[in-house]
């Protein structure tokens, strides 16, 4: 209940406020598992898929921002969970792994869960080569695959500021992507990296950036 009270509020704030242009929502199922691929642009594309989509989507997020004190702590904690992110240690091996295993939950539970092929956000404005991820997670769970494209959060929300500025922001769901033709294959790196090429052709064809074949770089450590 105060899910959904807390995201029909937001919700209705952006609506009024910064008027996304969404199209497509009705590739995106009412029900049952599926995996939502965006490219990454800004740190409110993971709340604004959220708040669009009718279901609840769930998205990683920093372990950190649920761990908080004091009043801003909170404050964090309630507005993360409200988004529907699920905390999750990242920076080693182990925490790939609980990525993965916290990503087939929710999907063998029937959810949609958010993901970023990029495994970054792109500071160049550029579609970078996806992690191969996103197809393990695809191939295991069996779930269909909706590309999405997002333009203009980098502009809404450009990469070390906190407070949203009012910029045209569209988000664009394509058609379900399936792979059961690849069952019974067996898993290997070029099947793995032929699906995540399809998954990213997908994004790019909704996001219109431009592509370059080279991972996203993480911000370099302070």
């Amino acid at each position: 209940m105060f899910y959904r009270l807390i995201k029909w509020l937001i919700a209705s704030f952006v609506r009024v406020v910064y008027r996304p242009d969404v199209r497509g929502l009705e590739h995106v199922p009412s029900r049952g598992a599926v995996i939502l691929a965006a490219n990454h642009l800004s740190f409110i594309d993971s709340v604004l898929i959220p708040l669009v989509v009718p279901r609840r989507v769930v998205f990683l997020a920093k372990a950190e921002y649920f761990t908080g004190r004091g009043p801003k702590g909170w404050l964090m904690r309630r507005f993360f969970t409200a988004i529907g992110a699920v905390p999750v240690e990242r920076g080693n091996g182990r925490a790939a792994r609980q990525s993965l295993d916290t990503a087939l939950r929710v999907l063998a539970s029937g959810g949609a869960f958010g993901i970023y092929p990029e495994g970054t956000r792109s500071r160049d404005g550029l579609l970078h080569r996806g992690h191969v991820g996103v197809a393990r997670l695809a191939l295991t769970s069996r779930a269909p695959v909706v590309p999405v494209g997002i333009v203009g959060t980098d502009k809404l929300q450009p990469v070390g500021t906190h407070i949203p500025r009012i910029r045209p922001v569209s988000i664009r769901f394509g058609r379900p992507l399936e792979f059961s033709r690849y069952e019974g294959i067996g898993e290997n790196l070029p099947m793995l990296r032929a699906v995540t090429d399809e998954i990213m052709y997908a994004i790019l064809e909704l996001s219109g950036q431009d592509y370059v074949d080279l991972y996203a770089k993480p911000p370099a450590a302070a």
